[in-house]
């Protein structure tokens, strides 16, 4: 199997794979994947990147990042995160409750009042337009939100709420606050956008008395070297964008279109995987990394997903799903991984057991089975 040469990292060190316990030929089989999706068509190109015990050992391009112009993948491309930016804006938020400005306890009310008055919607049928509203049995907190068990799910109501033209974070949050909920808050795990992109993102900016955009600059991006992470792509970065066909890349909806690069998501899973802290600046404490990436829910994530779906062996800690059980899970992540990965292909994780992160960007999500590619190259 043919191994290609890997692109050099800017801040993190490298080493050769065996240095490491890991193989060339299994990295090499990461390549194999990639570019054997790329030749069937199922994706235009991404970026992988795999580093260990705090050293670089994979950092590869595939495929296309503009077919039209026939431009190759570039190590520096930025992509449309989705969703891998909740884990993100939930380190932003653990830095504020490490400060004392917030607590996982606090009703969201505290901070946006609109939510005292939340209903639940009861469906008596299967039309998703016929509902009757009943009054919230317990105040939906910041760790609700944090863990989707607050009833701000895709099903509800208000799942798809999106932001105005012209609105606030904390305007959106308000009206967030004013469609019901799709269950009592603690009683289900439901996925959905608006309680983590949403909400927290409007807490965040009304108690640091920041815009979040900045906040998310100043106290997240810098200090790890995400240097081409942006929630507004400036015009001098345009360049880097990965262009898909008929996918619109311009999200710029106050906090929802979050887009970066392989190698800023690798800073900040190894900041994670370091137990808070990267390049000498500490954002968390490792007794924060350890919540987060702990089941906070019971079985209430495992139970969520039907069929296919199932999430057996799996919980949830604050944004981001945790391997519980690697044999029941099947995931091919070592016991105490955690990540999350978002619409369209992009997916991150740190596997403690194994010292271990890993990187996969593209924005079609056909890519094979990246996970179990990784494990491929453990050797010890």
């Amino acid at each position: 199997m043919s191994y290609e040469p890997m692109h050099k990292p800017t801040k993190m060190p490298a080493a050769d794979a065996d240095a490491v316990g890991m193989s060339n030929e299994g990295l090499g089989g990461i390549d194999q994947l990639m570019q054997s999706h790329v030749d069937a068509g199922d994706i235009q190109g991404g970026v992988t990147v795999v580093a260990r015990h705090g050293k670089v050992v994979h950092f590869s391009t595939h495929g296309e990042m503009d077919e039209e112009k026939g431009r190759a993948m570039e190590s520096d491309a930025i992509f449309i995160m989705a969703s891998s930016a909740k884990p993100v804006i939930c380190v932003a938020a653990l830095m504020l409750v490490e400060e004392g400005l917030i607590s996982l306890s606090d009703p969201v009310s505290k901070y946006i009042p609109e939510f005292a008055d939340a209903k639940v919607a009861i469906f008596d049928g299967d039309d998703p337009k016929d509902y009757r509203l009943e009054p919230i049995s317990t105040p939906v907190t910041i760790h609700h939100l944090l863990t989707h068990t607050s009833g701000l799910s895709f099903e509800g109501p208000g799942g798809f709420l999106q932001p105005n033209d012209g609105d606030t974070l904390t305007m959106y949050a308000k009206r967030i606050a004013e469609a019901p909920l799709n269950f009592q808050p603690g009683t289900r795990w439901g996925y959905g956008n608006t309680g983590i992109h949403g909400v927290v993102g409007g807490i965040i900016e009304i108690v640091s008395g920041t815009p979040f955009i900045d906040f998310m600059h100043e106290r997240v991006f810098t200090p790890l070297e995400m240097n081409d992470s942006y929630f507004d792509v400036p015009d001098d970065k345009y360049s880097q964008r990965v262009i898909i066909k008929g996918l619109d890349f311009a999200q710029k909806k106050k906090g929802m279109g979050l887009c970066s690069a392989a190698e800023d998501f690798l800073h900040f899973n190894q900041m994670l995987l370091n137990g808070g802290a990267l390049f000498g600046r500490r954002l968390l404490s490792q007794a924060t990394v350890n919540m987060m990436s702990s089941n906070q829910v019971g079985d209430l994530f495992a139970k969520a997903g039907k069929g296919v779906k199932e999430q057996k062996g799996m919980g949830f800690g604050y944004a981001v799903a945790v391997t519980l059980d690697p044999e029941i899970a099947g995931n091919h992540r070592g016991k105490g991984s955690f990540g999350w990965g978002g619409a369209g292909g992009t997916e991150s994780w740190v596997d403690p057991e194994h010292e271990l992160v890993a990187v996969r960007m593209m924005q079609q999500e056909r890519g094979g089975d990246f996970s179990e590619a990784v494990k491929q190259a453990l050797i010890r």
